[in-house]
């Protein structure tokens, strides 16, 4: 991993590190949200960082995750990154379990770090999670941990996201329903709130429902999971009636949350929540 250099202001109590590798100066956080959607920027990322957990480690939402995910499931992870859930899930005796990010860069240091773990279950794949090169109803669950979000940091208004955000979400869920058993689980660990997710998750032609959890001390995060094979394809009533804002009380002060996470936290959230 890169050492760090300096930390300099970014605006609403956010700090850079600044990172240096073959001469190329990388700021962190970067300064805009929208570099997340730019592949080339996750390749220099993951060539200079090894570990990096969005949303919080795996201890924090592990009771969550053991509670609906059984040793004999056969488990995808999109957009895994530098992430260590797949090994934390192993160790708990989730073994059956493919890896997968869109950068070559990432997969190359999955295939490393997994040399360590005895057998062929853990496998790494380089995958664009809106177009996976699985056969349908391959896996048990779906899992992913912030990967979606960063679909959402050029959405604009989040009550009406635009078109391509919308196309990108819906062929993201479209590929994870094609790829899960009849009644398969999915799994969405986001910052995303729900009165803004369920219309996406609730579209016609899935058959799950959405159900949530929160986790995280002050800030809360969301633990989505939707069994599929729960509702009718075509019924979309339950998106549609639940567009109202959740009347919890959620702590949005960044103060709880990593600098990172904050800034992409910020293009995600409601300004009136």
């Amino acid at each position: 991993m890169a050492t760090e250099e300096e930390f300099k202001p970014l605006g609403k109590g956010l700090s850079s590190s600044l990172h240096s590798s073959a001469g190329v100066r990388r700021q962190d956080p970067p300064s805009n949200a929208l570099v997340y959607l730019a592949p080339e920027y996750w390749d220099e990322r993951f060539e200079e960082e090894e570990h990096y957990e969005w949303l919080k480690d795996y201890s924090h939402f592990r009771d969550l995750l053991l509670s609906h995910v059984k040793p004999t499931d056969r488990v995808l992870e999109v957009g895994a990154g530098n992430s260590h859930l797949s090994e934390e899930m192993y160790r708990d005796g989730i073994t059956n379990i493919t890896c997968t990010d869109l950068s070559p860069v990432a997969v190359k240091r999955m295939h490393t770090r997994f040399q360590e773990f005895p057998g062929q279950c853990m496998v790494a794949a380089e995958a664009n999670m809106l177009n996976l090169p699985f056969d349908d109803q391959s896996f048990d669950v779906v899992i992913e941990k912030g990967a979606m979000d960063v679909l959402f940091v050029d959405s604009g208004d989040p009550w009406s996201p635009k078109q391509e955000v919308t196309d990108s979400v819906h062929s993201m869920l479209a590929e994870t329903h094609r790829v899960l058993t009849s009644n398969g689980l999915f799994i969405s660990i986001a910052f995303g709130q729900p009165h803004f997710r369920r219309p996406m998750f609730e579209a016609e032609g899935f058959t799950w429902t959405m159900q949530y959890a929160t986790f995280g001390n002050g800030f809360h995060y969301f633990f989505y999971y939707l069994h599929k094979g729960s509702k009718d394809p075509l019924d979309i009533k339950s998106a549609i009636a639940s567009l109202d804002p959740i009347q919890e009380n959620l702590d949005m002060v960044h103060e709880h949350m990593d600098n990172e996470d904050f800034l992409l936290n910020l293009t995600l959230v409601d300004d009136d929540s």
